[in-house]
């Protein structure tokens, strides 16, 4: 690659980057979660870091906040947060919220079922190893993101 090829990826790179940033600040999300729970605290926090409004609300009944949005059983996770009329369930990575929101496609929602090591609120494992599901208003689901080990 040549050195002005370079300087155009990165300056583009970083427009892609601050205009990310720029939708997340025009985004609210709200986050149900157990109030005891570390995790989903620092999902949370990670959340508000790149820039969202978050609203958590401590609840003690996560499975009536799952049922009312629909999530199927088998695709919880440890919390429920809501963005742009999307439900966002477990540790679902920023990358993948803020594809989300950009392309606003036809669905319920995302998730990362369960608690995966390396999951965004779950620490930094670089053999990081989930899908990031995107489920449908039939609660059926398909692989939106891959998440795999860093080299």
């Amino acid at each position: 690659m040549k050195r002005r090829q370079f300087l155009w990826s990165v300056a583009a790179a970083s427009a892609i980057a601050i205009a990310g940033s720029a939708r997340a600040a025009a985004e609210s999300i709200l986050v149900y979660k157990d109030p005891n729970c570390g995790c989903c605290q620092a999902w949370a926090d990670a959340m508000t870091a790149a820039g969202f409004s978050v609203k958590i609300v401590n609840v003690d009944d996560l499975d009536a906040i799952k049922q009312r949005f629909a999530i199927p059983a088998q695709l919880q996770g440890c919390h429920t947060a809501i963005v742009a009329g999307y439900y966002l369930e477990g540790h679902v990575p920023l990358e993948a919220v803020t594809r989300l929101l950009a392309e606003r496609p036809a669905v319920a929602g995302l998730a990362v079922p369960g608690m995966p090591s390396g999951s965004l609120g779950m620490g930094d494992d670089p053999g990081a190893n989930y899908d990031v599901l995107a489920v449908a208003k039939d609660g059926s689901s398909k692989v939106y993101q891959q998440v795999r080990p860093r080299a």
